[in-house]
């Protein structure tokens, strides 16, 4: 079904604060501040130092700033004015506090002069690997801070958006053909209007987010995208060469369409791809997972993979088996062979499946690109 449209809206990455009383720019808190009033506001990581004036002048009664730089008069008098401030903290290689997602160049940064272990996102893991065991409840406090952080704003970047999970192996190589089909298929699904979402890391992941980013130009794009890629077909020898091929073909060909990728630095060896728009990187990785198959209201795609992908498989069909309101989730298994025989997850599936209402939102195909009509078959409540 070719050219078949999903109903979306988009993403409400522009909302105007009052809609949600949470302030995450300079633009919005100017906004704000001219009324008169930031009572009762939430105020993310937006620098203040050049707007004491409007501080002293304005109504703070239980507002809360989170991590905003701001003078020491500007802060205690919006204390005193019933404000609760969480201060910046100084030398984190994050921000606990932010109030977007990340974009590949910021998660990248210093990629192309340093390479990867000077970026942002190699600085955090070892952050991370540096604190999660040594039992420091304030490090663990700020992971947590991070995480719902991103989760509010994760939330925010989706609402009244049709959201595709597309999960598979890291291990997918670029120059392979099952790398190809994955990114014909991410691009096939943004085409039709729905909002691709991965765990943002590499092989099965990266294709699909890669797929999106192609969406909008001829498809010749992609093909010369996949050449470009497959010189670095895997990021085990050098992160730093895997990520710089990404960001050749981001560079050759820019303004690319959007997707979100949801990975975590639980697998720091395992670098984020640079396809994705939208990262919501997490410190949990278990948020992380039951996050990306909650948002994917409009289906879930399981592409070949292992053990990871196994527990998505059943992660995603526990909350489907006991459904009790609305409609399960539709979710689509690619490659027969792989799914009956390598790893028989199929049968157990249809098995657990048997006489529930998700009998009817699970499919079975053989390969690619069969996943887009068989999602619209599922939602209208066709089994394979």
């Amino acid at each position: 079904m070719a050219g078949v449209h999903w109903n979306s809206e988009s993403p409400a990455s522009d909302r105007h604060p009052e809609h949600d009383r949470e302030i995450e720019s300079l633009k919005e808190f100017d906004q704000v501040a001219s009324t008169g009033s930031l009572a009762g506001y939430r105020i993310q990581s937006v620098d203040l130092m050049d707007r004491t004036f409007a501080l002293l002048s304005t109504d703070t009664t239980e507002s809360v700033f989170l991590g905003c730089a701001m003078e020491p008069d500007a802060a205690a008098k919006v204390r005193a004015g019933g404000a609760l401030v969480f201060p910046p903290i100084p030398d984190l290689p994050f921000d606990p506090y932010r109030g977007s997602l990340y974009g590949p160049e910021e998660l990248f940064e210093g990629l192309v002069d340093a390479g990867y272990d000077a970026t942002p996102d190699a600085l955090t893991y070892h952050w991370y690997q540096g604190t999660k065991s040594d039992g420091d409840i304030f490090a663990s406090m700020l992971r947590s801070i991070h995480d719902d952080a991103v989760s509010d704003a994760l939330d925010e970047h989706l609402a009244g958006a049709q959201v595709v999970g597309i999960m598979g192996g890291h291990a997918l190589e670029r120059g392979s053909a099952a790398y190809a089909g994955a990114a014909r298929l991410g691009r096939r699904l943004a085409r039709d209007g729905l909002t691709v979402a991965t765990g943002g890391g590499p092989g099965a992941m990266e294709a699909a987010n890669l797929g999106a980013y192609a969406a909008p130009f001829e498809d010749e794009m992609l093909e010369s995208a996949l050449e470009i890629l497959s010189k670095a077909p895997h990021f085990g020898p050098s992160i730093t060469d895997w990520a710089r091929a990404a960001f050749d073909v981001r560079r050759s060909q820019p303004g690319g369409g959007s997707s979100v990728g949801i990975p975590t630095w639980f697998y720091g060896h395992e670098p984020p791809n640079a396809f994705a728009s939208h990262i919501a990187k997490y410190f949990v990785n278990a948020v992380r997972e039951d996050g990306l198959l909650a948002r994917s209201n409009a289906g879930v795609v399981f592409l070949p993979g292992a053990a990871g992908t196994v527990q998505e498989i059943f992660d995603n069909a526990t909350p489907n088996y006991y459904q009790s309101r609305g409609e399960p989730t539709p979710m689509v298994l690619v490659n027969r062979a792989h799914w009956t025989e390598k790893l028989p997850t199929w049968p157990l599936l249809q098995a657990l499946a048997a006489d529930r209402p998700m009998a009817t939102r699970i499919a079975l195909v053989d390969s690619v690109d069969e996943v887009p009509d068989a999602l619209v078959r599922l939602r209208s409540g066709a089994s394979s």
